[in-house]
């Protein structure tokens, strides 16, 4: 724990801890807050600043404007957000009079496209079908297949265990746990209940329905039991992609993009794909329709000359 908050005694440093412990449940956040109230603590420190008290408004603004001029725009608005979120703790348990990041505007970021790498259909089906159907092959087609078909986040997609891919009715549904705790549920695509069911005759029986269904392999080739890691999935996608001979862009969050350009190219509806993808609006889920880039690239080629 930092010195600035040891300074205001036991009961504030209980209280910054209960912060990061009892009000940010998803670890990447506090894992991301943690930090940007680390690096401002070691900014003011130099400034001579010992206690929580003696921070203002000037000093958060001054150490935003700094942030800004080495990093991008949407994390500097992180920086500000978990300082804001951080004080607005310590303020109400009494330990500042008051939040001095609450008048400080960060920097203006205004998105209106995505910037993900998208894959064509062509490509994405090119990518499934060059993975060998063997081993951990099928595992990884299971994967990518899930994120493409159900719009999941790679961290929700390697979080599924045996038993959140079950049967109901004459389908097989796939059970996802999102940011925030959301649990949110889809209907398998015949093409990912095929992947996934091969993946799974060749798994064998499973030793309990808690058991992860992506698991790290062995350096011998058999799965270990243990679930994959998020950074797992990434190396993966990248190595499946390099020899597909797709773009070194291509990354976890292209194929959520993808499903999404994909469904919506097929005449599906903006409310919909926000349903499948878990959006809480039709804003964030637009973000990741890419069917103007085509449009775009067809009329620029009319200028012949």
């Amino acid at each position: 724990m930092h010195p600035i908050v040891l300074a205001g005694g036991g009961k504030a440093g209980e209280r910054f801890i209960e912060f990061f412990t009892a009000t940010i449940r998803n670890t990447h956040t506090r894992a991301s807050y943690a930090h940007a109230v680390s690096v401002f603590f070691e900014w003011v420190s130099v400034l001579g600043v010992t206690d929580l008290r003696a921070i203002s408004p000037v000093m958060i603004a001054a150490h935003i404007e700094q942030l800004g001029t080495h990093l991008a725009v949407p994390t500097v608005k992180r920086h500000l957000a978990a300082l804001r979120s951080l004080f607005d703790w310590m303020t109400a348990g009494g330990h500042m009079a008051h939040n001095p990041a609450s008048s400080v505007r960060g920097p203006k970021h205004v998105v209106s496209k995505g910037t993900t790498p998208v894959l064509t259909a062509e490509e994405t089906r090119h990518l499934l079908d060059s993975i060998p159907q063997r081993g951990i092959g099928l595992r990884d087609r299971a994967l990518i297949s899930t994120m493409v078909y159900t719009f999941a986040r790679v961290s929700a997609a390697v979080g599924m265990q045996l038993s959140d891919y079950y049967q109901q009715g004459r389908r097989r549904w796939v059970r996802l746990h999102e940011k925030g705790g959301r649990l949110h549920q889809v209907p398998a695509h015949s093409r990912l209940e095929l992947a996934i069911d091969e993946y799974l005759e060749w798994l064998g029986p499973a030793i309990s329905p808690s058991t992860p269904l992506f698991q790290s392999f062995s350096t011998t080739g058999l799965p270990t039991g243990k679930r994959m890691s998020r950074h797992d999935a990434i190396r993966m996608v990248k190595r499946r992609s390099r020899a597909a001979g797709l773009s070194d862009s291509t990354c976890c969050h292209t194929f959520r993009a993808t499903g999404v350009t994909t469904y919506l190219r097929n005449g599906g509806t903006l409310e919909t794909a926000q349903a499948i993808a878990a959006h809480s609006s039709t804003r964030t889920t637009s973000l990741y329709d890419r069917r103007q880039d085509e449009l775009s690239l067809g009329e620029i080629e009319r200028i012949a000359i």
